[in-house]
C-alpha cells in the first residue's frame, strides 16, 4: 500500500503538460497547433481520468486500511528556521481529489461542444488544465505555505477563466471584482499563518495542531491574539467560497462559459473555502468563539443566498446564490461540529450542481438561435418556457438535479441536507428554524427555475426582452422608425386554441433604417427560409453524455452516507472513509441509529420541501407560464386592504431580491465611494501641500536671490552703511531687552 502513496506526488502535476504543451505550441508553432486543437482536448481528459483513477485508488486504500500518509522534502534550513514542501493524502484529500477529477473530467468533456465554435477554443482548455492542477495541488499540501501558493494560483485561474471573454466590459469587470474581492481575504489569510508561525514555529499541520492546542488548554498563549489569528485564517474561507459579506463576486462571476460556472461552483474555487475550514478544524475546535463565528457566518450566508434567489432572472445567476446559500449550509455544519455532514453535503451538492449548470448551459445553448448570441437574453428566463417538448433530455437532467437539490428522496442532496438540519436542532433552535425555512425557499426558487424555463409556453416570440405586453420581441426595430403594429397577444393565443396556424409576418412591410442594417443577420437566424420561426433544439450529444452521467452521480451518490448497519452510526462507506480525520477531532459516530427519529426529521423536512415547490407552481404554474399576464390570476383576488398589503410585502421581497440586497449598492457608495474620496484627499494634499511646500520654498528663494542680488552694487560705502544699520539695530534691540529685563523675567 505504501508503494502507492510514494507516487501520489504526481496527482497535482499530471495535467500541467497540457497547459505547458498548449502555451509552447501557441508561441512557436500556433498553426499546427490550432489545427489539433481536439487533441488537445483529448489529452486533457486522458490525463485528468489517470487522475481520477490514481485518486480512487488512493480511497478504495484508505476505507480499507483507514490510513493516513505524509511525505516531505527540506527545502530551506536556516538556523531555527526549516520549510518543508511535500505531500499529505488523507481521507479529506482523496475526498476532494475526486471530486475534481470526476467533475473535472465532465466538464471538459462537455467543453468539447460548448466551446467548439469559440476562438479561445485552446487558451479555454489550457486555463482549465491549469486550475485542476492548482486545485489538486492545494487538496494536497502538507502545510500553509503549500497552501497558501496554491490558494492564490486557483485564484489566478478563477480571474483567468471568469473574465475569458474579456473583451466584453461586463466580463472584464466581473473579474476585476472577483479578484480585489478575494485579494481581502487572502490578505487575512496571510496574516493569520504568519500570526500562527510566531505561535507555534511551524507551519506543518501534525505539528502545528498538536502545539497550538497545547499553548491554549495549557494557557500558554494569549487567548486574544489566538482567536484574532484563526479569524483571519477563516476570512481567507469566506472570500473564497462566497460567504457573507465577501460573496459579491459570486453573481457576477457568471459572465465565464457555462462550463466554468459548472466547475468554479461544484469542485475548485468556492470548495477551496470549505477545504481550508475542514483542514484547519482541529485548530478551530479548541476556539469556542471561532466555531459560533463559522456557524453564524454559515446561517446567514443560507438565508441571505435563498432570499436573493427568489427574484432573478438570469438562470446563472439564480442558480449562483443557491450556490451560495447550499454553500451556507457546508460552512455551518463544521461550526456546529459536523464534520461528517458539511463533507457529505459538500459531495452531494457538487455533483447536482455541476449538473445543474452544464443543463443550464445546454438551455442556453438552445436558445441562443433564437434570441441571439447575448447573454442578456439567452440566460433570461423571463425569454424561456415550453422547453420540455423541444429539449427533453436537458430537462429531465435539469428536474432531477432540481428535485435533489430541493432534498426530496432519496436523491443525493436529500441525505446530506437532511443531516445538517437535524444537527442544527441539537446546535440551537433559532438556526434549526433558518435552516429549516430556508430549504423551503431552496424548493421555492429551484422549482420556479424549472416552471420559467420547461413549462408554459416559449415565451420569446411573445414578448420583448423588457417583458412589457404587446410588443415586437425585439427592442430596436428594424422594421425602419415607424416600426410594426403591435400584435395582440390575446388575439394570437385564442387563434392558437382554435388550432389555427399564426403568421409573424405582418403584410405591410416597411423601408429598413441604415442604422439598424447590422441587425438583419440577427433576424435571418430568428426565421427560417420559409418564415416559420425557428425553435430550440436538443444539444448534442457530446454535451449530452455529462449530463446523463452527472445524473447516475445524483441519484446514486447519496447512498454512501447511509448505515448499512442499523445499529449503529458510522458504518456507511462514507464515514469508514473519514474515520481518520474523525478520530483526529475526537468524534465518536459509533452510536445507535434511531431510525424512528430518522424518519421524523425526513418527513419534516420533505414536507417543508413540498409546500416550497407547491407555493412555486401557484406563482409560476402552468397558468402564469402560457399567458404570462397576471391580469387574470389577478381577477380571481377581490382588490381589498389584504391584497394590497399582500402585493406591497411581494414587491418589497421582489425588490430586495432583484437588487441583490442592496449590498452591491452599500458598497459602491460606501467603500468604493469613500475609497475614491480619500484618494482625491491625498492626490490634493501631495499636490497643493508637499508640493507647495517644496515648489514655494524655490519660488521664495528665487524671488529672495533677485532681490538681493540688485543690493550688490560693488561699492564699499553702501556695504558700510548696511553693516552699521545691523550692528545699529541690534545694539538698539539689546539696550532696550537689558532695561526692561525685569519686566520680561516678570512675564
Amino acid at each position: 500500500m505504501e508503494h502507492i502513496y510514494q507516487y501520489a506526488w504526481i496527482i497535482p502535476f499530471v495535467p500541467l503538460p497540457v497547459t505547458m504543451s498548449i502555451g509552447l505550441g501557441l508561441l512557436l508553432v500556433p498553426t499546427a497547433t490550432k489545427n489539433l486543437r481536439r487533441m488537445w482536448a483529448f489529452l486533457s481528459v486522458l490525463l485528468l481520468s489517470l487522475v481520477m483513477v490514481f485518486s480512487t485508488d488512493l480511497s478504495v486504500q484508505q476505507i480499507n486500511g483507514s490510513s493516513i500518509y505524509q511525505y516531505l522534502w527540506s527545502w530551506t534550513i536556516n538556523n531555527d528556521f526549516s520549510l518543508e514542501f511535500g505531500y499529505l493524502i488523507d481521507p479529506l484529500a482523496s475526498i476532494m481529489s475526486i471530486l475534481i477529477t470526476t467533475v473535472g473530467i465532465m466538464v471538459l468533456i462537455y467543453s468539447d461542444n460548448y466551446m467548439s465554435y469559440d476562438q479561445g477554443y485552446l487558451r479555454f482548455f489550457a486555463y482549465m488544465s491549469f486550475s485542476n492542477t492548482s486545485m489538486l495541488g492545494l487538496v494536497t499540501s502538507s502545510n500553509l505555505i503549500q497552501i497558501y501558493i496554491f490558494w492564490e494560483l486557483v485564484g489566478m485561474c478563477s480571474y483567468l477563466l471568469i473574465g475569458f471573454w474579456f473583451t466584453r466590459p461586463s466580463a472584464a469587470n466581473a473579474c476585476q471584482k472577483a479578484f480585489v474581492t478575494n485579494r481581502v481575504g487572502d490578505f487575512g489569510l496571510l496574516l493569520g499563518i504568519l500570526g500562527l508561525y510566531w505561535i507555534t514555529g511551524s507551519f506543518e499541520f501534525r505539528d502545528l495542531f498538536e502545539i497550538f492546542n497545547n499553548l491554549i488548554h495549557n494557557n500558554g498563549v494569549n487567548s486574544l491574539f489566538a482567536t484574532l489569528c484563526a479569524s483571519l485564517l477563516f476570512a481567507g474561507a469566506v472570500a473564497k467560497s462566497a460567504q457573507f459579506p465577501l460573496h459579491v463576486w459570486l453573481p457576477d462571476a457568471m459572465e465565464g462559459p457555462t462550463p466554468i460556472s459548472a466547475l468554479i461552483h461544484a469542485a475548485t474555487m468556492v470548495a477551496a473555502g470549505i477545504f481550508l475550514v475542514a483542514r484547519l478544524l482541529p485548530l478551530f475546535t479548541v476556539i469556542p468563539y471561532i466555531m459560533n463565528l463559522i456557524a453564524l457566518i454559515g446561517i446567514i450566508t443560507v438565508l441571505l443566498g435563498a432570499t436573493l434567489a427568489l427574484a432573478q432572472r438570469d438562470i446563472k445567476r439564480s442558480l449562483a446564490y443557491s450556490t451560495m446559500s447550499q454553500l451556507g449550509y457546508i460552512m455551518l455544519a463544521p461550526g456546529m461540529g459536523s464534520y461528517r455532514a458539511a463533507l457529505f453535503h459538500l459531495i452531494t451538492h457538487a455533483y447536482s450542481k455541476a449538473l445543474l449548470f452544464l443543463g443550464s448551459g445546454s438551455i442556453i445553448h438552445s436558445m441562443e438561435p433564437i434570441v441571439g448570441y447575448s447573454p442578456d437574453k439567452s440566460q433570461n428566463m423571463a425569454l424561456m418556457g415550453g422547453l420540455t417538448k423541444y429539449v427533453p433530455i436537458t430537462k429531465t437532467t435539469f428536474l432531477l438535479g432540481t428535485f435533489s437539490l430541493c432534498g426530496i428522496p432519496p436523491l443525493a442532496c436529500f441525505w446530506s441536507k437532511d443531516e445538517i438540519l437535524t444537527d442544527s436542532w441539537l446546535y440551537s433552535a433559532i438556526f434549526a428554524i433558518i435552516a429549516c425555512s430556508t430549504a423551503g425557499l431552496t424548493a421555492f426558487y429551484m422549482f420556479r427555475t424549472y416552471l420559467l424555463t420547461f413549462e408554459g409556453h416559449l415565451r420569446a416570440y411573445f414578448q420583448n426582452y423588457s417583458g412589457t405586453k404587446n410588443s415586437v420581441f425585439y427592442s430596436i426595430s428594424i422594421w425602419g422608425k415607424e416600426g410594426p403594429k403591435p400584435f395582440n397577444r390575446n388575439l394570437l393565443l385564442s387563434r392558437r386554441n382554435k388550432k389555427k396556424k399564426v403568421s409573424f409576418f405582418l403584410r405591410k412591410t416597411y423601408q429598413i433604417d441604415g442604422n439598424v442594417r447590422n441587425l438583419i443577420r440577427f433576424f435571418s437566424t430568428y426565421f427560417d427560409n420559409k418564415n416559420t420561426p425557428i425553435y430550440p433544439h436538443e444539444s448534442d450529444n457530446t454535451m449530452l453524455l455529462p449530463l446523463l452521467i452527472l445524473v447516475l452521480f445524483t441519484l446514486f451518490v447519496g447512498f454512501i452516507g447511509i448505515p448499512f448497519d442499523q445499529e449503529r452510526m458510522g458504518s456507511d462507506i462514507l464515514s469508514k472513509w473519514l474515520t481518520p480525520s474523525i478520530n483526529l477531532l475526537h468524534n465518536n459516530l459509533n452510536y445507535p441509529v434511531d431510525w424512528y427519529e430518522f424518519v421524523t426529521n425526513a418527513i419534516f423536512s420533505v414536507s417543508i420541501a413540498y409546500f416550497g415547490i407547491y407555493i412555486a407552481s401557484l406563482f409560476y404554474g402552468s397558468v402564469y407560464s402560457s399567458l404570462h399576464n397576471l391580469d387574470l390570476i389577478n381577477s380571481f383576488v377581490k382588490k381589498g386592504p389584504k391584497r394590497i398589503f399582500l402585493d406591497q410585502i411581494i414587491n418589497v421581497i421582489y425588490n430586495w431580491s432583484y437588487n441583490r440586497g442592496y449590498i452591491d449598492v452599500f458598497y459602491a457608495t460606501s467603500i468604493t465611494k469613500g475609497i475614491r474620496g480619500l484618494a482625491e484627499l491625498t492626490h490634493f494634499f501631495d499636490r497643493r501641500v508637499i508640493d507647495g511646500i517644496t515648489n514655494g520654498i524655490g519660488v521664495a528663494s528665487f524671488f529672495v536671490g533677485e532681490g538681493i542680488k540688485y543690493l550688490g552694487g560693488g561699492r564699499i560705502s553702501s556695504y558700510l552703511f548696511v553693516y552699521l544699520s545691523y550692528v545699529s539695530i541690534f545694539l538698539v534691540i539689546y539696550y532696550f531687552l537689558s532695561i526692561h529685563s525685569d519686566l520680561f523675567r516678570f512675564i
